[in-house]
């Protein structure tokens, strides 16, 4: 197995802190960027601690009670944790939706080549965003490694490995559909219906 790149780290690290804070039934957004990029985009609702790594000793545990807080965190793809409780100032309403999910549309429409992963207070789901847009959404249930390794590359490389998984190869034509990764299946939203296979036995 490859090793994976920084910025793979940061997907892993986030996609299971945010379990976390789902299966604790809070909300939370992180916005992975260059830190350059979020320049003159947020304004922050506390005081900060700067200069420390979302890989550091104690900062799972430190993100999971900052979860409680409003705000987004700013992270940057090699891991540094450039603020929370940050109010994004570049929203763009989500029809149905709240404030975070506002947010994840507007700074991942204004930032090209961002992610957001939004944990919901509604439903408890991961779901992230890129290009303002829905990308995958996964519950917080345990995702076989062999899938999850597959969710991480879909969202840094690009990988379409993950919708060949599920069938959906001919379905990337043209756009990139919604993945949902749940504990027992994974499914693929088209413009024509879902497909859906089981994970009970890769």
């Amino acid at each position: 197995m490859r090793k994976y790149s920084k910025k793979e780290d940061v997907y892993n690290f986030l996609l299971e802190t945010g379990k976390e804070i789902s299966k604790r039934k809070l909300g939370a957004l992180f916005v992975v960027s260059q830190e350059k990029n979020f320049r003159g985009l947020y304004e922050l609702l506390y005081p900060q601690v700067t200069g420390s790594s979302i890989f550091d000793k104690g900062a799972k545990e430190l993100i999971l009670k900052l979860a409680e807080l409003d705000g987004a965190f700013l992270i940057g793809e090699d891991g540094k944790l450039i603020a929370f409780g940050a109010r994004i100032l570049k929203s763009k309403a989500l029809p149905g939706y709240g404030t975070k999910h506002a947010a994840a549309t507007g700074i991942t429409t204004h930032i090209k080549n961002s992610s957001a992963v939004l944990v919901s207070e509604e439903n408890h789901w991961i779901k992230i965003f890129k290009n303002g847009k829905i990308v995958l959404e996964m519950d917080s249930s345990k995702t076989p490694p062999s899938v999850m390794h597959k969710v991480v590359t879909f969202l840094t490389d690009n990988d379409t490995a993950l919708l060949a998984t599920a069938g959906a190869s001919a379905a990337i034509m043209g756009f990139i559909p919604v993945v949902i990764v749940s504990g027992t299946y994974l499914a693929i939203k088209t413009a024509s219906g879902i497909i859906k296979r089981s994970l009970k036995h890769n």
